[in-house]
């Protein structure tokens, strides 16, 4: 595989999945459950996991302060339970497919599942906690819903297969935030408001990083700290390049290919426009 196919296709994977965190429908959806604010970000994407306490969600979504999660999962199941925050979040993705007039034809979404399917089929999910949650999920009766969750198993599974090299690397939660501010991908402004991490927290961090020699004071990297997580992000490539082993290249451009209307129509109507 080459890489740079494979780092298009995640890429491809992650605008398709990243919908469910920005529409509207997901607010409404969580609080006829009872759950309201950030608490339904970490509810929903929890849910495959089980009624799981906040200590597992700090370890499998990484670079959440502790602190925005403490006492919150409790809470959650407390008030609903993962089966019914998980099919509310299907009806999430398939109300925002059907509003932004997102959905495939019948022959795109034949061809896209059959072309992710055997990838899927074929992971390997010894270490991947959040893919394998999702793997096990009964996919839903909506075929075009059905799709965005095998896209999710992939996402994931990326997801963790990151954490691993960030682990290996060293580079804390906090600190790999820092990284992506400092390359431009996401404000602080962004980072400040969703991951809680305070100003202490966010100095502290950045000092180790200093003396690592990768940021400057400011937070900017340095030419050491562009290469360095270029090297992670190559790492990350690398190991996930075997997945798509089944679909090959070609296979893997296609799938692209296929999902790009879906992140197309969200874009058009203003879905992300918070990132901005």
């Amino acid at each position: 595989m080459e890489l740079s196919t494979v780092h298009d296709g995640h890429m491809s994977i992650n605008l398709t999945h990243r919908l469910v965190y920005f529409v509207p429908e997901a607010i409404e959806e969580y609080a006829a459950l009872g759950v309201t604010g950030q608490a339904g970000y970490f509810g929903s994407r929890a849910a495959p996991l089980g009624a799981v306490p906040d200590q597992v969600v700090v370890a499998t979504f990484y670079n959440f302060s502790p602190g925005v999660i403490a006492g919150r999962m409790a809470k959650v199941w407390a008030t609903t339970s993962p089966d019914a925050m998980q099919a509310a979040r299907f009806r999430v993705v398939r109300r925002a497919l059907h509003r932004v007039q997102a959905e495939l034809s019948q022959d795109h979404l034949t061809e896209a599942r059959a072309l992710i399917d055997p990838v899927v089929e074929k992971l390997d999910l010894a270490g991947k906690p959040l893919a394998a949650a999702n793997a096990a999920l009964a996919l839903p009766d909506d075929p075009q819903v059905a799709l965005w969750q095998q896209v999710t198993v992939l996402r994931e599974w990326r997801g963790d297969v990151h954490i691993a090299l960030l682990l290996t690397n060293e580079i804390g939660p906090c600190e790999c935030l820092i990284l992506q501010v400092g390359t431009g991908r996401m404000s602080r402004f962004l980072v400040s408001s969703t991951r809680r991490w305070d100003d202490a927290e966010w100095a502290a961090a950045t000092s180790n990083l200093v003396d690592r020699g990768w940021v400057e004071a400011d937070g900017t990297l340095t030419d050491l700290g562009v290469r360095q997580r270029e090297r992670i992000e190559a790492d990350t490539d690398r190991l996930c390049a075997p997945i798509w082993t089944p679909i090959g290249d070609v296979g893997a451009a296609r799938l692209g290919e296929l999902l790009s209307p879906i992140h197309a129509a969200m874009d058009a109507a203003g879905t992300y426009a918070a990132l901005a």
